[in-house]
């Protein structure tokens, strides 16, 4: 794991910390995880959007499986990267953890506490324990707001946090913490570069000290040089303030650097995870080998030699998806076996070494003659 052990400090001024529990969720949620422990827990989450017709009597028809039977555990302090094709599904889950959504069905627990469910005070108080960065720093922002009430706000929400004369120096010192100038607090969001823009994003929140950050593709919208300066940033403040991590990206190598364990998503489903060794160098899932095939190479020898895997088809529409696997109908694998039986996630028997990880088919193995 990259992150450090122990409490996180205090990020308030003179060491000032929040007012006691008060709310049963609020003392659940004071509870502490050990490191190596889930602190996020996911089942069988399902997340669908109906699909209406008419106009004063509105039927529904069918229902867009955004995020259709996803599990698995985010463990205390470590960084869980998700991957996949654009529309698979990774936002949407996402925004359903931050109860911005809410489940269909399938449940979340936070510190072992069922909170897909949760409103009024319960909800305010998963919320402050786990926060989000948004993919775009430009919308993401209030352009009417100046950069000091942008991260001050979460004060105003949870003003246990930060006594009322505390919270300029607060946010000073947020700012400092995240590599900005704390003279800065008085100006507007057009008046930084798009980096900049993310470091304000992150230190809105890290504002209310959470234990779990989810970042939704937090450098998709940067240039390669100032994603380099995020993806560090969001290392160091791992490792200085005990976070927890989940993060999702398109670009492959930012994932495999900055991620302890690896998820795969394909159309609603994870197909595959494992650590970053075992999904890089010995996917066992024929859509994670596609995928990884497609990572471009620097060096130009190798690109000439390398066997390139072409999927053919679209993906599959998530109103209307595939019997058994998902992903048969682009599949080089698939057989008869694949349309009837949907494959669960788990390690199959006859894998190996690193290859024994969680896979979502039938036949998984590693590519060879790679």
């Amino acid at each position: 794991m990259r992150a450090s052990s122990g409490r996180r400090p205090s990020m308030t001024v003179n060491g000032a910390t929040p007012v006691g529990a008060t709310t049963p969720e609020e003392v659940a949620f004071a509870q502490e995880v050990q490191r190596g422990e889930p602190i996020l827990e996911v089942r069988d989450l399902r997340k669908h959007f109906p699909l209406t017709k008419g106009v004063l009597f509105k039927k529904q028809v069918g229902a867009v499986k955004a995020v259709d039977g996803v599990s698995f555990d985010l463990m205390q302090g470590e960084t869980l990267g998700i991957v996949g094709e654009s529309g698979c599904g990774k936002s949407t889950l996402a925004k359903v953890l931050m109860n911005l959504e809410p489940a269909t069905t399938g449940s979340v627990k936070y510190k072992g506490e069922e909170i897909s469910r949760l409103s009024g005070a319960g909800l305010k108080a998963v919320r402050r324990n786990i926060q989000m960065v948004f993919q775009d720093p430009y919308t993401s922002l209030n352009p009417r707001m100046t950069v000091g009430d942008i991260i001050g706000e979460p004060f105003e929400i949870h003003p246990e946090v930060a006594p009322k004369g505390d919270r300029r120096k607060a946010v000073q010192d947020l700012l400092d913490v995240v590599g900005l100038n704390p003279e800065y607090i008085n100006r507007y969001p057009h008046q930084f570069s798009g980096g900049q823009r993310q470091r304000i994003g992150i230190a809105r929140g890290l504002a209310l000290k959470p234990e779990v950050i989810i970042c939704d593709e937090p450098v998709s919208a940067l240039d390669v040089s100032v994603q380099a300066q995020v993806i560090n940033l969001l290392e160091s403040l791992q490792g200085e303030f005990n976070l927890s991590y989940m993060f999702i990206a398109h670009d492959l190598s930012i994932v495999r650097h900055i991620s302890d364990r690896v998820g795969v998503m394909y159309l609603g489903r994870m197909v595959e995870i494992g650590t970053d060794l075992e999904i890089y160098d010995h996917a066992t899932h024929p859509y994670t080998q596609a995928l990884l095939s497609a990572v471009p190479v620097p060096d130009p020898t190798a690109r000439e030699s390398r066997d390139r895997i072409v999927l053919t088809g679209d993906v599959p529409s998530p109103a209307n998806p595939p019997s058994g696997c998902r992903f048969r109908t682009r599949c080089w694998k698939a057989q008869e076996k694949c349309e009837r039986e949907d494959p669960a996630l788990t390690v199959r028997e006859w894998l190996e070494g690193r290859a024994r990880h969680d896979s979502a088919c039938h036949f998984a193995g590693e590519r060879e003659n790679v």
